[in-house]
């Protein structure tokens, strides 16, 4: 018995620090997939379930990585949207060099563009709604940007309504910082009051990425991810609402000339993630199962 327990403390986490992530996105993987059962989304509840059970991962360099598991592929799996995110990020990194190149003297903007809050049932028209508005402010003369990577976020609010707004980053030229080229930030919340044609004055932040801010760092922040992973396990009715609601929308869109710089990104299907396939067995593979009733990853032998 006392063997089988020192081989039982075997975690994920006692190996990696920098995996126990793992198990985080796990446990929220479970509730999430409790939200979904006896519900028209159960398959996704099943699969959810099965998501990440078994992970092989093989020692590289004194590390461990992933060599193979199984994804659900389900958009809202806390797993999978983790991942995706992930695979979203190191496109972004491996397409930064030749934008670096052709455009060394471009500036950045982070831009947040928000709405009112609205019901959770009201959600998908009122993302529509907000994609016309950014197109139309995009087609202004003022609009200074040529290219952006736009993110659609969803939160929860207090009041339990939805909370949905953009998050984007902009190419600016150099000129924008000086004179009658620069917009305040006044000037952009009437930019997109006007674009949306609301009745009231939208909350906008605007912020400029300082010279010599590493981009490949900042473009992860834009695409973590499109709800937080509180907010998907908080109630079942709206986790289910929020499903029905952003069926088949598009999280991510480019636009400008990053378009021929992060075609991938706005192609990407936005409820898959890759596998990770390999051989198992070999002897630098380790394999760690979960183990629900211990909320770890516990290495087999």
């Amino acid at each position: 018995m006392g063997k089988r327990k020192a081989l039982l403390s075997l975690k994920l986490q006692s190996f990696s620090d920098r995996d126990k992530v793992w198990e985080k996105h796990k446990v929220n993987g479970e509730l999430v997939a409790t939200h979904y059962a006896d519900s028209q989304f159960a398959d996704y509840s099943r699969r959810i379930a099965l998501c990440g059970e078994s992970l092989d991962f093989e020692l590289v360099n004194d590390q461990l990585k992933l060599k193979n598991t199984w994804f659900c592929r389900v958009r809202h799996c806390p797993i999978c949207q983790w991942r995706r995110s992930l695979k979203w990020k190191a496109k972004a990194y491996a397409m930064m060099p030749k934008l670096v190149e052709d455009f060394p003297k471009a500036r950045w903007l982070f831009v947040t563009l928000t709405v009112k809050n609205c019901a959770i049932a009201d959600l998908r028209e009122t993302i529509t709604w907000m994609h016309e508005g950014f197109k139309r402010m995009s087609k202004l003369k003022a609009f200074p940007a040529t290219g952006w990577i736009k993110a659609t976020e969803v939160t929860m609010g207090q009041d339990g309504l939805a909370h949905p707004h953009f998050h984007c980053l902009l190419m600016v030229s150099p000129s924008y910082f000086s004179g009658a080229y620069y917009l305040s930030k006044e000037r952009w919340g009437s930019m997109w009051q006007q674009s949306l044609r609301a009745d009231y004055a939208p909350i906008i932040d605007i912020r400029a990425v300082q010279k010599g801010d590493d981009l490949a760092e900042l473009i992860p922040e834009i695409l973590k991810y499109q709800t937080k992973e509180s907010d998907l396990t908080a109630d079942r009715e709206w986790l289910l609402e929020l499903t029905q609601q952003l069926h088949k929308t598009r999280a991510i869109a480019i636009g400008g000339v990053l378009r021929d710089y992060m075609r991938e990104l706005a192609n990407e299907p936005e409820d898959l993630t890759d596998e990770v396939t390999g051989e198992q067995g070999e002897e630098n593979v380790l394999t760690f199962s979960w183990h629900g009733d211990e909320k770890h990853y516990i290495l087999e032998y």
